[in-house]
């Protein structure tokens, strides 16, 4: 009796130690991941000047804002930016949510006659396209989305890899005997879907919806192949564009009518770093939303019956 007392003390201890250890690991992980991050902002509130002569520093020598001022000088027209990302990623993930969560689940219908056509029809698309040239004629001479700001949304609206990620979700995570008790109780497809299939699928949809929210935020690609009006230019692509004016004044200063210390005073890299921070700083809020869902994913499957 006293032995195993003592060994499920030391059984205790043991895991008390390796619960130490293991919250230690995963909390210098967590500083690694976060701290990249951290530093880029801490660069952008640093002085030019004192950058360039100390270099990178955690606790900068002389801090500043002049970085967040020149980026800034545009006014309204970056703030018409962050409008124009905003409405493109909220407005866009809901039109590809929709759209990927019902094709998703139609391929998922083992009952559904076309289901192995449709599921090749998505794939084919993962593995060939059109390439640009016929993607810019489509859209602009068939569609006419040129200087819309459905040119934003629309190309990136559905993802294959998407819909086969849900489909698998769907295949996996929901029991076809829940399918079958809708049925029996006289419910339509889309009830099916939107009372018994959608409450099953949050963390799968929160997966997908984080991912086009990622890449609707970050696109910038389709602004410069479709968008001319500054009305309608998103913010990735505004950011974009500064950079590019600020590498056109460095590189042709001889020609400038600028002075040589207003050329120096130029914030170049924590301009930089600025923008990565406006940039990224707002999306950074969304993953708090989707954690609870992530969490959910993970213990999917975990427990068989």
């Amino acid at each position: 009796m006293a032995k195993s007392n003592a060994k499920s003390q030391d059984f205790h201890q043991l895991s008390k130690g390796w619960n130490i250890g293991a919250n230690l690991i995963a909390g210098i992980f967590a500083f690694l991941c976060v701290f990249p991050f951290l530093f880029v902002l801490i660069i952008s509130f640093t002085d030019e000047k004192s950058l360039a002569t100390n270099g990178y520093q955690i606790i900068p020598e002389k801090w500043s804002l002049e970085a967040y001022r020149y980026v800034f000088q545009t006014g309204d027209t970056l703030l018409r930016s962050y409008g124009v990302t905003i409405f493109v990623t909220v407005v866009g993930t809901i039109i590809s949510l929709c759209v990927i969560a019902l094709y998703a689940y139609a391929v998922s219908r083992k009952s559904f006659r076309y289901r192995n056509f449709f599921s090749f029809f998505a794939f084919f698309t993962m593995l060939f396209n059109g390439g640009l040239v016929p993607t810019y004629i489509v859209a602009t001479q068939v569609l006419h989305l040129k200087d819309s700001i459905w040119a934003l949304i629309w190309p990136l609206a559905v993802n294959a890899f998407y819909i086969m990620i849900l489909r698998t979700f769907y295949s996996t995570s929901v029991p076809d005997a829940i399918l079958e008790s809708g049925k029996i109780d006289g419910a339509s497809e889309f009830k099916i879907f939107y009372k018994l299939v959608l409450p099953l699928s949050l963390p799968g949809l929160a997966t997908i919806g984080l991912f086009s929210t990622l890449g609707y935020w970050n696109d910038w690609f389709n602004a410069l192949l479709y968008i001319d009006n500054p009305d309608l230019v998103p913010l990735q692509s505004m950011l974009m564009r500064i950079e590019t004016s600020m590498q056109f004044i460095l590189q042709n200063s001889q020609n400038s009518s600028l002075s040589m210390s207003a050329l120096q005073s130029l914030p170049q890299d924590t301009s930089r770093m600025a923008m990565v921070v406006l940039a990224t700083g707002p999306i950074v809020l969304a993953y708090p939303f989707f954690q609870r869902y992530f969490i959910q994913g993970l213990t999917i499957g975990a427990v068989k019956e």
